[in-house]
């Protein structure tokens, strides 16, 4: 099926660079880790984020320094985006020293209050209230930043999350709650775990606005991105992103998604993906050439293969380890 001429983008073309490299970044580093996974190099579990660069690359487009950010298992696309070190991602995912959390955490839980990246978080939904916390905290403080408080579609039907909602919009926090809706729940499609027609039109009982995006375009998300930050900046309470998106693997690296036909993958990678479009503005605006574009992607693939290689030359963590960072 031929693609569609994309139009001229109204942005700049270091910002569609930029963007372009962000999210290539994300798709190679995930890569890598499927390929270190499956020769036994990280253990445990392995959510990859595949497919939904565009999300957290569009929304960190639209944050300032001292903003926060929240998420779920499916976090180390979250964890590039803000600027945390590929080579302390790929070391805590393989369980080494080197890691953020020492090799003690692994995929789900390390953190970088640098840069304000508060962790992914295992228990499907537990994050949501922890990010209205930090926006409390910031609210108190009377500055202006933000919290990103990310989950996904399954997460989204838990009863914590309406909690969060009510407290959040009676308290006038500056929480974005981020639904990254990607369609299926580990292997349950949105269709058959809900009647509602959107997520983001759960927010309306509590009085918080929100908005459905096409999570798989950059630009979109941006846009969508600077309005959420803007109301919540201004003081007016929470707001809700509904990311239209799709993970391309399964639900974890242990999930062979027979829940979902090869034709419905193949379909979204040739018609919807991101990095695609992004490639295709440049392109076909002449903001950069075919060549411009495959040195950025031999860059980023050296970078990510660094990251491995300091994964694999990174000690394990001794077993006095065991006894710090723990509280008494």
């Amino acid at each position: 099926m031929a693609k569609k001429p994309a139009e001229r983008p109204n942005v700049s073309k270091d910002e569609l660079l930029q963007y372009y490299r962000d999210m290539l970044l994300i798709r190679r580093f995930e890569e890598k880790a499927g390929q270190l996974y499956g020769m036994g190099l990280i253990g445990g579990f392995c959510h990859l984020y595949i497919g939904q660069e565009a999300v957290v690359v569009g929304l960190e487009a639209a944050a300032k320094e001292g903003d926060k950010r929240v998420t779920s298992y499916r976090d180390h696309g979250h964890m590039l985006a803000c600027g945390m070190d590929p080579k302390g991602v790929m070391a805590e995912l393989t369980g080494r020293i080197g890691g953020y959390s020492k090799g003690k955490g692994g995929s789900m839980h390390m953190f970088s209050k640098e840069k304000h990246f508060y962790g992914g978080h295992g228990i499907v939904g537990a994050q949501v209230p922890l990010g209205a916390g930090l926006a409390f905290a910031d609210k108190y403080l009377g500055n202006d930043n933000v919290t990103f408080t990310y989950f996904g579609d399954g997460a989204a039907n838990q009863g914590q999350v309406y909690e969060t909602y009510n407290m959040a919009e009676l308290w006038a926090l500056p929480v974005i709650f981020v639904i990254e809706n990607n369609g299926y729940a580990m292997g349950t499609s949105v269709k058959r775990s809900t009647k509602s027609t959107t997520y983001f039109g759960r927010g309306i009982a509590y009085g918080i606005p929100g908005e459905q995006v096409d999570g798989m375009d950059v630009l979109a998300v941006k846009a969508a991105g600077e309005k959420a930050v803007a109301h919540c900046r201004a003081g007016n309470g929470p707001y809700i992103l509904e990311m239209m998106t799709y993970r391309y693997r399964g639900h974890s690296m242990s999930d062979p998604a027979k829940y979902r036909t090869r034709e419905e993958v193949e379909k979204m990678r040739s018609e919807k993906d991101a990095i695609e479009h992004v490639r295709d503005l440049l392109l076909q605006a002449g903001l950069a050439s075919d060549e411009e574009l495959k040195a950025i992607d031999k860059d980023i693939k050296a970078i990510v293969n660094e990251s491995a290689e300091f994964a694999k030359d990174s000690p394990e963590p001794p077993l006095e380890e065991l006894w710090t960072d723990i509280y008494a």
